[in-house]
């Protein structure tokens, strides 16, 4: 009933075509009114309005983090009592239009309290782009196609949408320096990623099989894993991965649910003469509907383009069920397999979602491949890696014939000076 076409809201923003939230999606976030210093609350999107769901009387909690820790059958009848309550001709519509407040009106808050932060390599064809810059002979390593590999990021550093960061300092070495320097990151870039958030956890010892994976998530989210490159190909070796990410991080606001991307799961199928997983990472369920149909967009707005009030121009469009080499299922039973306790709100990267042509790059590094080709930019500014001032878009949606498009709205970011 909750993802029925032609259900209409009487929030008349939410039934605008390209609304990112009608009443089939129902993300979650955290918000308070713009001004305020109070806590921040649980509000639902629905158009262009927030739902405070305390005030509603839907939870009796502000703390995200029980909502999400909350069995399916509750946050299956908690669906349907908002899309109920937000349906056309609803009775709850005259006490709920008070609870309403407008986007444009509140302050977002990191969605929820991430305890850890894993981040996957789950782009194959980023994998292999990035890899050919380096080892042109063995872009991918021999374990890539058997197991999903990740490192544990800081969540310290997670942001929300709009965050301003500074440019990062780090160690770098030139090829023909006797010894490293520090200084600020020459080579700053985003990657355009998928964030998955724990809904229940598991006991420390206590493996997640895959067919029950799902059941341990809660939703979606967008997801800007900056990166010093230059930082990044001096430490990385050979224990990966350090300040060339730590800095920021950066989410959308909104959690799209499990249950929202029902109509939008695809078949997960590897390439022909690719390995099968091994049987700990493969069931039927996974298989079938194990990938999610969800158009990922890259957009970038230089400080020149904001004073003349130019907009944003698009860098790149991919799709994740095309990009991504694991599915949700497999990064969950895999980290967990030798025992390890995931927890309500641990937030697992997808890694960087590129497609498999140049124009699909989710990375500057690889659409100038490394530096080497600067992009040209509609205003005849040219950009190899990210300069102060930019501001650097992810959006993502779901579409398809006989559903209803749902967004994952978007998430931004600024780069500051050192």
């Amino acid at each position: 009933m909750t993802h029925t076409e032609n259900l209409l809201s009487w929030v008349a923003t939410a039934n605008e075509p390209d609304c990112d939230f009608p009443i089939q999606n129902l993300p979650f976030g955290r918000f308070r009114p713009k001004g305020e210093s109070g806590a921040f609350r649980i509000g639902v999107a629905i158009g262009d309005q927030v739902l405070d769901l305390s005030a509603a009387c839907l939870v009796d909690t502000d703390d995200m983090n029980v909502l999400m820790a909350a069995s399916h059958s509750d946050r299956q009848a908690l669906r349907s009592a908002l899309t109920e309550g937000l349906q056309q001709g609803s009775p709850k519509q005259p006490t709920w239009t008070k609870c309403l407040h407008p986007q444009l009106k509140v302050e977002m808050a990191v969605p929820c309290r991430i305890h850890d932060y894993t981040d996957f390599y789950t782009g194959i064809h980023h994998a292999t782009t990035v890899g050919k810059l380096f080892r042109p002979n063995e872009p991918l390593m021999p374990n890539y196609k058997w197991v999903p590999i990740g490192y544990h990021g800081r969540a310290s550093s997670i942001g929300v949408s709009g965050q301003h960061l500074k440019r990062p300092l780090g160690q770098t070495k030139v090829p023909d320096a006797q010894a490293p320097s520090l200084g600020p990151s020459k080579k700053l870039d985003y990657e355009l990623e998928l964030g998955f958030l724990i809904g229940q956890g598991n006991a420390l010892g206590e493996p997640i099989e895959i067919v029950n994976a799902e059941k341990h998530l809660f939703g979606i989210t967008l997801l800007n894993d900056w990166s010093a490159r230059d930082l990044q190909a001096w430490e990385y070796q050979p224990l990966g991965p350090f300040l060339s990410k730590n800095f920021a991080t950066t989410l959308s606001p909104w959690i799209v649910t499990m249950e929202a991307l029902a109509p939008f799961r695809a078949k997960f199928e590897r390439s022909a003469g690719d390995p099968q997983p091994l049987p700990y990472l493969d069931s039927a369920d996974n298989r079938d509907s194990g990938a999610f149909d969800i158009t990922l967009e890259v957009w970038m707005q230089t400080s020149k383009m904001r004073e003349a009030a130019d907009p944003a121009v698009c860098l790149s469009r991919s799709n994740a069920k095309q990009a991504a080499y694991w599915t949700a299922a497999q990064l969950v039973t895999h980290h967990t397999i030798n025992g390890c306790n995931l927890q309500t709100g641990d937030l697992l990267g997808s890694g960087t979602l590129s497609g498999p042509t140049p124009e699909e790059a989710g990375s500057l590094l690889e659409l100038t491949m490394g530096g080497k080709n600067a992009i040209s930019l509609p205003n005849g500014e040219v950009r190899t890696f990210l300069e102060d001032g930019d501001t650097l878009t992810l959006r993502g949606y779901c579409e398809r014939r006989g559903a209803v498009r749902i967004g994952l709205g978007e998430v931004s970011g600024t780069v500051l000076a050192s």
